[in-house]
């Protein structure tokens, strides 16, 4: 018995390279018997360099690829085809907040629009009933009513990023997976956007996947933090345990990496 509300169990994605040959075969892992758990109030940081796999990993729990082998368990049943209702239901349970909003967001539609598609799609409430959804979702981002009418190329980018995080929340997820949503933001708005996730994952209970490169930032957003490298954990724990104790020789070499955006930016 779990209270996970989805978990990966010895997950692995494996690619063929593009110098496979019919008789010969190459394979590359992108993740290799990766083992993780997302619990609601709780926020679970996978931190790695590009190609580390950690990517590969929020693409899995939110449907979006399908394991070589492993287990993906949702609410405690596994999930064995990945089919149309499958990732559907994961929609519903699991949100994702993307690296860039200038493409997560439809530059033709309205901040309205945007946010109302969702619903309208999954045929939740009434007309007023949505729109007092919206409403009330762009108060808790810290956006203006005025912005409902806007543009995406009217807003800036971290407005955009907080219209995405709306956009995230309109279904009522258990999970927000967020995938490096600050990589693409001014350095003086980044602090406030992981500011505004971690209130809302407070307010709202949520289960967080926080995936950066950044392991010092990862640290004072995780309860608990997966380290990655070349597909695979070379270390989970406690999130203090990590980051004072770490006894990975990667961990200790991003750990020595450059400063976190929080040196001059501090969280509060």
């Amino acid at each position: 018995m779990t209270d996970a509300i989805v978990e990966l169990r010895d997950v692995h994605v494996r690619y063929k390279t593009r110098t496979s040959g019919l008789l010969r075969p190459h394979y590359v892992d992108a993740l290799a018997g990766l083992s993780i758990a997302v619990r609601r109030g709780r926020t679970l940081g996978i931190v790695g360099e590009s190609g580390s796999g950690k990517s590969t990993a929020a693409k899995v729990l939110v449907g979006l690829e399908a394991p070589t082998s492993g287990q993906v368990v949702l609410g405690g049943e596994e999930v064995t085809r990945f089919t149309t209702s499958v990732r559907r239901r994961l929609g519903r349970t699991l949100s994702v907040v993307f690296q860039d909003p200038a493409t997560a967001l439809n530059p033709r539609m309205t901040v309205r629009d945007a946010l109302l598609d969702p619903l309208q799609v999954h045929g939740v409430g009434n007309a007023r009933q949505r729109l007092a959804k919206v409403s009330e979702l762009l108060g808790m981002v810290g956006l203006p009513a005025s912005a409902l009418d806007a543009f995406p190329n009217q807003l800036s980018g971290g407005q955009r990023q907080r219209v995405a995080i709306a956009r995230a929340l309109v279904l009522d997820p258990q999970v927000i997976v967020a995938d490096e949503p600050t990589s693409a933001l001014d350095v003086s708005v980044r602090a406030q956007i992981l500011n505004l996730l971690t209130d809302l994952k407070n307010e709202l209970d949520l289960g967080m996947v926080f995936i950066s490169h950044d392991i010092q930032t990862v640290r004072y957003l995780s309860d608990e933090i997966v380290v990655m490298n070349a597909g695979q954990a070379v270390e989970h724990g406690d999130a203090a345990q990590v980051f004072d104790h770490p006894s990975a020789d990667y961990t200790r070499s991003l750990l020595g990496a450059a400063p976190s955006l929080l040196a001059s930016h501090p969280l509060s």
